[in-house]
């Protein structure tokens, strides 16, 4: 039996255990990858869940509402994804490169979820749940980073590496989705590795002074 064939059944019976909120979540997420566009119904949302249209607006206001919670799930995902890769990692080094190549194999997954996650609703926004979850996602590379470089966390060198880091992996992972390398290379998973392996030598480069 399907997720969504389970989420049909479930939903109606348990509505008052709490559960739609995140059925209407994971239907969503489940029309957003099967359709690769946020251009759906709630309509269309709540027939596929099996309640009624009014139901969804006991838990979202509006669409947008429901798209920042898909979007906070998304940032779960991916850090959830990235706890996973590092679990076989003996070194600090090795646990950032396997968390690293984690987030660009999460956007190739999942592109359009990504690009909700970090566009629409990006830190210029005003959904504290997603700048939360965006912020968290980030402080786990800085953290890593900060054991490779064995300095505290707040400390300059960290910081401008963490941000050389994310510009890389997020950079790359945009250039995969968008299909900007197709035409340049043969095989992804050897590209992801290749820059992986060349960007940390550059983040242990020597401390810059000046503040940013």
């Amino acid at each position: 039996m399907s997720t969504l064939t389970k989420l049909k059944k479930e939903s109606s019976s348990n509505y008052h255990h709490g559960n739609l909120r995140d059925s209407l979540i994971i239907a969503g997420l489940e029309i957003l990858e099967s359709t690769q566009s946020t251009e759906f119904s709630l309509r269309e949302l709540t027939r596929q869940v099996g309640v009624t249209a009014n139901a969804i607006y006991r838990h979202f206001a509006n669409k947008e509402e429901l798209l920042t919670a898909m979007a906070v799930e998304g940032f779960r995902k991916l850090i959830n994804a990235q706890g996973i890769a590092v679990q076989t990692c003996s070194k600090p080094a090795e646990s950032f490169l396997a968390a690293g190549k984690a987030y660009i194999i999460f956007a190739c997954h999942n592109p359009t979820l990504f690009r909700l996650m970090y566009g629409r609703f990006s830190s210029v926004t005003e959904h504290e749940e997603v700048k939360t979850a965006a912020q968290f996602a980030y402080d786990a590379m800085r953290y890593s980073l900060a054991i490779v470089l064995g300095k505290p966390a707040d400390e300059q060198q960290v910081i401008v590496a963490s941000i050389h880091a994310w510009s890389v992996i997020h950079g790359l992972s945009h250039l995969i989705i968008d299909g900007q390398v197709d035409r340049h290379v043969t095989n992804i998973e050897d590209l992801i590795n290749a820059v992986m392996q060349q960007t940390l030598p550059l983040l242990t480069l020597r401390k810059s002074d000046k503040k940013y």
